[in-house]
């Protein structure tokens, strides 16, 4: 498994609050250099970073971000205009407290109402794991598993935890085989990458491993 391959995975990522359009700008040549999966960049930066890219790049961003607690109708809002606006995969953060307070059939048609406003494109769902138990991350997962969506991730990386090979095995075993896993949240090594690769992630969510291949 080689560090070609790993950055083949990686969806090369900058999402904090203070970040500018130059900061967005090298992340964007990074994920080109590096063929990274894609570059995931906050909503307001993707009309001029598809602009700027062009076909050369996949740009992937964020709905309800990074809380889950939005109404449906703003996330669905959200999830239109970024599609208008470039992107071409979508991550969303489901309504967390409603997974917890056992309101499942609400949380499907959420995921499935932000499926429709995707337009064909790739649908993940965080669903933020260091806040769930175990049995809350396996209705996540059959919840997902029956919306439609593409990906399951298990963090935003804003929350008291990232991912965990633990919660990566856990999340594969209870998905369905058309759903894919995404990685997120303090992978910061090549053997991070490896160990969440290994444990079932089909992609990562990560700032670092650019970082490290340009050293």
């Amino acid at each position: 498994m080689n560090q070609t391959y790993i950055l083949s995975l990686c969806d090369h990522t900058l999402l904090a609050p203070d970040a500018t359009w130059d900061d967005i700008r090298t992340v964007l040549d990074d994920a080109v250099r590096f063929e990274t999966a894609s570059a995931c960049i906050p909503p307001c930066f993707l009309k001029a970073a598809r602009a700027y890219v062009g076909d050369a790049l996949k740009l992937t961003t964020v709905i309800g971000f990074p809380t889950g607690y939005q109404t449906t109708s703003v996330k669905v809002a959200e999830t239109l205009r970024a599609v208008g606006d470039g992107a071409d995969e979508i991550d969303m953060v489901l309504n967390i407290g409603d997974l917890k307070s056992g309101k499942q059939d609400s949380v499907l048609d959420e995921i499935k109402q932000i499926r429709a406003a995707c337009q064909g494109k790739i649908l993940k769902v965080i669903i933020e794991t260091c806040l769930l138990s175990d049995a809350e991350k396996i209705d996540a997962c059959r919840i997902v598993g029956e919306s439609g969506a593409d990906f399951i991730k298990t963090s935003t990386g804003f929350s008291k935890g990232g991912a965990t090979a633990e919660d990566v095995r856990l999340l594969r075993l209870n998905v369905p085989a058309h759903v894919k896993v995404k990685a997120a949240g303090g992978i910061r090594s090549w053997e991070d990458a490896m160990r969440m690769i290994e444990s079932g992630a089909d992609r990562l969510g990560t700032s670092a491993l650019v970082r490290l291949a340009k050293q």
